[in-house]
């Protein structure tokens, strides 16, 4: 007879989040380049790519390094970022990458990527609210540029 094995239990960490409410770009970029500056990332050197989630009033829940890359790219898988959004209840994320180049204008992958997450989002009824992309000297906001 076959021993049958226990599926094992997948965990969540939760742990309160920042409670900021983000009402504008410039609110997300400072909670984005903050959490740069805790994992420890570093806008100029290599490419990582990090999702603010939040809850309907619009609080920040917390953030999640989704990838980290090299000088010119980095791969955020959508469907690891909405799973995560889904087990903590996210009403809203926002996408936030950041360009080593210092350069913020986005490419076309950047504009197909926030494409293909709010077709997603829309499924999920999880708003994707905004995309930015981090400078040392700045950011650009997709939402501010009439992008989303």
């Amino acid at each position: 007879m076959e021993k049958i094995t226990k599926a094992k239990e997948i965990k969540v960490s939760y742990q309160n989040g920042c409670g900021e409410i983000v009402n504008e770009s410039k609110k997300a970029y400072e909670i984005c380049k903050q959490a740069f500056s805790l994992s420890e990332a570093c806008i100029s050197l290599r490419e990582h790519f990090f999702i603010l989630f939040l809850n309907r009033a619009n609080k920040v829940i917390g953030y999640y390094q989704l990838s980290a890359g090299g000088i010119a790219g980095t791969v955020a898988d959508p469907k690891l970022a909405f799973s995560i959004a889904l087990k903590c209840l996210a009403s809203g994320i926002i996408l936030c990458h950041n360009h080593p180049s210092g350069n913020p204008k986005p490419s076309e992958v950047d504009i197909s990527l926030t494409r293909k997450f709010k077709e997603g989002g829309k499924l999920l009824d999880i708003a994707v609210l905004d995309h930015l992309i981090l400078t040392e000297e700045g950011f650009y906001s997709f939402a501010d540029e009439g992008m989303m």
